[in-house]
């Protein structure tokens, strides 16, 4: 079975990426191939970057690292579920990808982002982060409008057209991640 993973890339109070990424969930959970799991960055309580050695030689010395390595070493693959905040991801989404590096190597990835222009200024700087990781990001992304989506730009109401861009990503995910997985050491 495939490992999916659907982040939720927002700790802010009254956020709408909780909702997002359970009508992610509920659509990639309907795959017969596919283990998909919430994983909410805030449930990590990750503070800014602590570890006094580079993500890269895998020397954490702190438990909620190894706690976040153990939850993201288990995925072939992941969805980043992303607002915008002044043109990019939010800080505590970068943070917490900061905090690996062999853990998401080899591995897939695709974006769906929410605000004023579908957050693609911030999906575009994921995508940057996302090589300089060894992650395969996806072509397909999903733009969800906070005018469009959400009614009164907080209860999200997604247009049913979103659906068949979030089940192509899903496939883009999953055949990169499975292609990929021969490359990795920890399978």
């Amino acid at each position: 079975m495939f490992r999916l993973a659907i982040i939720i890339g927002s700790t802010r109070p009254g956020r709408n990426g909780e909702a997002v990424a359970k009508w992610i969930y509920e659509i990639a959970r309907q795959r017969k191939d596919t283990e998909v799991e919430l994983v909410d960055i805030r449930d990590y309580n990750l503070p800014l970057l602590d570890e006094p050695q580079p993500a890269s030689t895998g020397q954490y010395t702190q438990a909620h690292t190894r706690k976040w390595s153990e939850k993201i070493i288990s995925f072939d693959g992941f969805v980043f579920v992303t607002p915008e905040y002044n043109h990019a991801p939010p800080a505590a989404l970068k943070n917490a990808i900061d905090y690996l590096f062999h853990e998401w190597n080899n591995k897939s990835a695709g974006f769906v982002g929410y605000g004023t222009m579908g957050a693609i200024r911030a999906v575009e700087e994921l995508r940057i982060l996302m090589g300089a990781l060894m992650i395969a990001d996806v072509r397909a992304q999903v733009m969800l409008s906070l005018f469009e989506d959400f009614e009164k730009l907080a209860v999200f109401r997604p247009n049913p057209r979103h659906e068949k861009t979030v089940n192509t990503m899903l496939e883009q995910v999953i055949s990169w991640g499975l292609a990929l997985r021969p490359l990795r050491k920890d399978d």
